[in-house]
């Protein structure tokens, strides 16, 4: 590996052409060399904005190729599967996007594939872990009791159906969860409230979430993807000695993309740096599982009317 790291970017929608635009332009010690989508117009808008970026047609090509030494993965989580074992496979580190992948099943293929390359080279992109207010929180608060979650965004398009909302929104609480406690999920319930009348018709929105932790803590998340309001995030946890908040004071920031700039920023040093030492050690292929797990079992009890569900390890 060069003293730069080289990276290619699989996938460059929104949340990828930000992390291209981040590793161009933030990013220390590091070099956006490619990038890969299927819509081959959008990788040559990203590619033209940087000098001397590739854009590689096949993600599995650029994972391939020998000017790449890091691949970041913000491609729909349908495809994380093949294209992080396309990763191992070439001995590359790799940063992917939440969802690990779409299913427990796979995630756990992921985990077992990783173990079996001896090295872990696999971080997901877990950002909450990064912001400021949450490390702050993390550090000062002991033992943890009890949590309190609200994540509310201005709205979701049409498509974001009940289902998306607890596997694409409340899995950052879901992990969230995991981390503060440092515990793993032993039942989730999902509650639906009466609808907002602002949101699509069929979606239940907002949700509510009880996680009790195998330790016996417990916490409640509030997620409503249409609340009007901004992009609302708040955390209050109750420790044994002290209590903590990640506030969200208003005006609301516009989306998650500007709430967590500062987070995103710092999580892809912090993986650079790994890359860079030869040792990842952000959230893992275990945790892109578990919080999969996790938000499976909420899907089934949603359908369950509520009914607290174990996930299936």
């Amino acid at each position: 590996m060069t003293d730069t790291l080289r990276v290619g970017v699989v996938g460059v929608g929104v949340m990828g052409a930000d992390h291209a635009a981040r590793l161009a332009e933030r990013i220390s010690d590091a070099a956006l060399v490619a990038v890969s989508d299927p819509d081959i117009a959008r990788a040559k808008a990203v590619a033209a904005a940087h000098p001397d970026v590739r854009v590689v047609e096949s993600p599995i090509a650029l994972i391939a190729a020998d000017f790449v030494d890091a691949v970041l993965i913000a491609s729909p989580g349908a495809a994380h599967e093949e294209q992080v074992l396309a990763c191992l496979a070439a001995g590359k580190y790799v940063l992917c996007e939440k969802p690990l992948t779409v299913s427990s099943a796979s995630a756990l293929r992921l985990v077992t594939a990783e173990r079996a390359a001896g090295r872990p080279l696999v971080q997901v992109g877990f950002m909450r872990r990064y912001d400021p207010a949450y490390t702050r929180m993390k550090a000062g608060l002991g033992r943890v009791l009890l949590l309190h979650n609200i994540h509310r965004n201005m709205a979701a398009p049409g498509s974001f159906g009940t289902e998306m909302i607890v596997r694409d929104s409340l899995v950052h609480e879901v992990d969230v969860c995991r981390w503060l406690f440092d515990d793993e999920i032993a039942t989730v319930s999902v509650l639906t409230p009466a609808p907002s009348r602002l949101a699509p018709a069929g979606v239940s929105d907002p949700l509510v979430a009880i996680f009790r932790m195998t330790g016996g803590g417990i916490a409640t998340a509030e997620v409503f993807v249409n609340s009007q309001r901004g992009y609302e995030i708040r955390c209050e946890a109750v420790g044994e000695r002290a209590s903590s908040f990640v506030d969200a004071a208003a005006p609301f920031p516009n989306d998650f993309l500007e709430r967590f700039a500062t987070a995103y920023d710092l999580e892809v040093q912090s993986w650079v740096d790994a890359c860079r030492r030869g040792v990842v050690d952000g959230p893992s292929t275990w945790d892109g599982y578990a919080a999969t797990a996790a938000c499976e079992a909420g899907i089934r009890s949603l359908h369950d009317g509520g009914t607290p569900v174990a996930p299936i390890w």
